[in-house]
């Protein structure tokens, strides 16, 4: 998946962004606003059943975004995710320690009754702020 960027947008071509009509990502000032990121890539869920995986897929997309708006995981102050079983927090938040342990940045964890396709564990949005 390619993501290219109009200044203010981060497009990753992904199917839901085209579907339901947003960005992967939006660029205001000097923070980049990441939409909902799941392990969908190529318009297919990938590690179903595993929560970790799907985590690590699911920030490597955002974090992504977060380059073509100009920024860095260094800049990240922001993730919020959202699991769909309560033994997914753990999983998930092993994911996020690994990416962002030396990072540090604000962190909401959530549990939901489902996901746009109930193959997706996790959903991961990111903040970020050039400071």
């Amino acid at each position: 998946m390619g993501m290219e960027s109009t200044g203010y947008r981060v497009f990753s071509g992904g199917i839901w962004e085209e579907r339901y009509g947003y960005a992967r990502a939006v660029v205001a000032g000097e923070r980049v606003i990441v939409s909902g990121c799941t392990a969908t890539v190529a318009g297919e869920v990938r590690h179903v059943g595993d929560p970790y995986k799907q985590a690590l897929t699911a920030i490597d997309i955002a974090l992504e975004a977060v380059l073509m708006g100009g920024l860095t995981r260094e800049d990240v102050v922001m993730v919020r995710y959202y699991v769909v079983e309560q033994r997914h927090f753990d999983p998930v938040g092993q994911a996020i320690h690994e990416v962002f342990c030396k990072v540090r940045p604000a962190c909401t964890g959530v549990r939901v009754a489902g996901l746009v396709d109930p193959r997706m564990l996790v959903e991961i949005e990111i903040e970020a702020l050039r400071t």
